[in-house]
This record gives C-alpha cells, sequence and structure tokens, in this order.
C-alpha cells in the first residue's frame, strides 16, 4: 500500500505566525510530519510526499526517512488537486492511502482505514458537527452532499481529511483528476475528484467516533492535539 501526503500548501491561519509549514509543528518527541510517516513506515506503507511552501524545511526534517517526494512548483496559485496530479504516476497497482498532511491520527485510526474494502473510503467524525471545518451529508454510510456552509441540520460529520482508494477503482479516480486539472479547475482540493463523482460512485464514509485525531488549521487546533500527546 502507498500513502501520498499533501505538504505543499502554506497553511495560512497559522504557518503565517509559526513561518514554516504547519506539519512540521512539534508534537511531544517529535514533528507532526515525522509522526505520520513513522506510523506509515511502521505498518509497511511505502511514503510519497508533495511539497510546495518551504518544502526544503521538510526535506531537511525527513532526510533520514525513505521517502520519495514530489514538489507542486505552482503551490501559491493552485490547490491540491494540482499537487495530486504532479504525483497522478502513482495512481496505478496498488491501494492508496491519500491524506492531508497537518492532520494527527493514531494507529487505532489507520487501523480501521486499511481494512475497508470499498472502491472509495473517506473518514470522519459523527461526534463533531456543531464546530468543525468541513462537513459531510450522510445518507447511511453513503456520502451524498459536502461543504464548509453545510446547515447543522444537514451536517452528519466532519471530514477528517484521509481517504483510502482502492486499486480496481484508481484508473477511474486518475482519468477524473486529469480531467479536471487540464480543464483548468486546479484550485480545487484533491478531494474534489471524488465528490465530483458521487452521483455515480458510492464514496463510503467511515465514522471513527470515540478515536482522538485533529487537523492542525489553528492554534487552538494545535494546543488540542498537545493536550492529549501530554495526557
Amino acid at each position: 500500500m502507498k500513502a501520498i501526503l499533501m505538504a505543499a500548501g502554506m497553511g495560512t491561519r497559522i504557518s503565517s505566525e509559526t513561518n514554516k509549514p504547519k506539519s512540521l509543528l512539534p508534537l511531544k518527541n517529535e514533528s507532526l510530519i515525522m509522526h505520520t510517516v513513522k506510523l506509515l513506515q511502521k505498518n509497511n506503507i511505502d511514503v510519497y510526499i508533495i511539497l510546495g511552501y518551504k518544502g526544503y524545511t521538510l526535506r531537511e526534517e525527513l532526510k533520514d526517512m525513505n521517502i520519495t517526494f514530489f514538489e507542486n512548483p505552482f503551490y501559491e496559485v493552485t490547490n491540491s488537486i494540482a499537487s495530486l496530479w504532479f504525483a497522478r504516476d502513482l495512481l496505478d497497482g496498488e491501494d492508496i492511502l491519500l491524506a492531508n498532511a497537518d492532520v494527527f491520527y493514531t494507529q487505532e485510526i489507520l487501523d480501521e482505514l486499511v481494512k475497508q474494502q470499498d472502491e472509495v473510503t473517506m473518514l470522519a467524525d459523527s461526534s463533531r458537527i456543531k464546530e468543525g471545518d468541513y462537513f459531510f451529508k450522510c445518507e447511511g454510510n453513503r456520502l451524498i452532499d459536502y461543504g464548509k456552509e453545510l446547515k447543522e441540520k444537514d451536517r452528519s460529520c466532519e471530514y477528517v481529511g484521509i481517504a483510502k482508494i482502492s486499486k480496481t477503482f484508481l484508473p477511474t479516480f486518475k482519468k477524473q483528476l486529469e480531467e479536471l486539472v487540464t480543464t483548468g479547475q486546479y484550485n480545487f482540493w484533491w478531494e474534489n475528484t471524488l465528490y465530483s463523482m458521487k452521483d455515480e460512485v458510492d464514496i463510503i464514509v467511515k465514522d471513527i467516533n470515540g478515536y482522538f485525531w485533529g487537523e492542525v488549521d489553528t492554534k487552538e487546533d494545535y494546543r488540542r492535539i498537545l493536550d492529549y500527546i501530554n495526557s
């Protein structure tokens, strides 16, 4: 299994204060990105990282790890769909985990994702619908709507920032990714590749309510992760 981590973005809400990629924020004994890489490699998952904003700092942090890097030189004027496009040749052969590099998660969450057998699985948390960054509306476990502005009554869960795509679905996913980027829709998130197919494909949402995770968008997000680790 491969894991592709999106680490090109500037993360302006918090990086402007830290002056470095937010995936380099320190946890207890290591950076967030180091925690993620070690977790994945411990599970025999090959790691690929797409760099952009101050990518040299991530290369330096991970210089002793067995990682393949890609670069999105247009990170300032594109979004993560363009970052994934630069690594599109990886989208074949075996199941792929796609994740935003600013997400903290645990072995238990990785176990839940790896064992999923559907063509597409996206992780979400049903305990976080009142406050959050990006929400899903589901029928059963199938995604039917999404967005930052979903009304609370329509929210089923908050998206975690991690997904798994099966090797059998990768050709379809790759074709759609290329279609969106080559028609100028490079300001989307990589997840929009999936969202654009939701009416033709069952996008399964796996609820990880009960497990701890955190996406670092604000100082409050970061403090919450630190409190968990230190406890």
